[in-house]
């Protein structure tokens, strides 16, 4: 497996100063956020040259945003705009491009389901030639009820994207946080895994006891091993699964300089992650 990291931790860094980091740092990849070190589809070509000028690998292209935004105008928009990003980033010859469902609230759920699903499967036709595969993060979102995000979300996609060029970007940080067995959950999508995020989630029982699962303070993201996943484990079960791709630190500690806080302090933290990652991974 390839570690590396998502350049969003510090997207208020120049990209060209964020793979000098990462190639100093001894990262093997690199996951390139688009709102933060891309911004249009004809910088593809610049930022991918430039990641692999250090000899990292572009593990994927990252692009927020709600895919089934109520308003038509804005949905039409981004997927426009989606659309020319999967074609600039499979002719730079990247692997995955990561993107994520949202939801329409004025629409039931077998409604959001088709919707994203006729997308996706359009995004997969357009992109033949190039191979492109489409990740979905199971993050839940801003509302916490982005679909797609729970094993049995997950499975009404697949039964509707039925091509393995779509898959998912799976951070086990938030199945913790909503209460869903990481393992048990990866089990069961085994063969549609495209990336790993290598995030960890810490919870506070005492908070949790005083303020319940609605209260806030509860929870906080974590770097890999310094939260209530068992990453030897974890990763095991991947490698048993014949995942052999990229493990990419998705950097949100706040005991580390996240968000946007002491450079630093964040730089320390994707240290730290790369070099946990690396022990659990010489160990299994």
């Amino acid at each position: 497996m390839k570690i590396g990291f998502y350049t969003s931790t510090f997207n208020d860094r120049p990209l060209e100063e964020v793979v000098d980091f990462a190639a100093s740092a001894g990262f093997d990849a690199i996951e390139i956020d688009v709102g933060g070190h891309i911004k249009t589809p004809d910088r593809v070509e610049a930022a991918v040259t430039l990641a692999r000028s250090r000899n990292l690998f572009v593990s994927s292209i990252t692009y927020f945003g709600n895919q089934l935004d109520a308003d038509r105008d804005k949905r039409r928009q981004l997927r426009a705009r989606t659309a020319d990003f999967a074609e600039a980033i499979g002719e730079a010859g990247v692997p995955i491009f990561v993107i994520f469902p949202g939801r329409d609230d004025s629409a039931g759920e077998e409604a959001n389901y088709d919707d994203f699903a006729d997308f996706a499967n359009a995004l997969i036709g357009m992109t033949q030639s190039s191979g492109l595969t489409f990740a979905i993060e199971n993050w839940p979102g801003p509302k916490d009820h982005f679909i797609g995000t729970t094993p049995r979300g997950w499975q009404e996609l697949f039964r509707r994207i039925e091509d393995r060029r779509f898959g998912l970007e799976f951070d086990p940080s938030h199945l913790i946080r909503i209460g869903v067995d990481p393992y048990r959950a990866m089990e069961a999508v085994k063969d549609r895994i495209a990336i790993l995020h290598a995030k960890d989630t810490a919870i506070d029982n005492e908070v949790l006891q005083a303020v319940g699962y609605h209260g806030k303070g509860w929870w906080q993201y974590k770097l890999p091993g310094q939260g209530l996943l068992d990453w030897p484990r974890f990763l095991r079960q991947a490698r048993g699964h014949g995942f052999d791709g990229t493990l990419s630190i998705e950097h949100e500690d706040a005991a580390y300089g996240w968000p946007g806080k002491d450079l630093a302090a964040r730089k320390e933290g994707e240290r730290l992650g790369l070099t946990y990652l690396k022990t659990v991974l010489s160990g299994l």
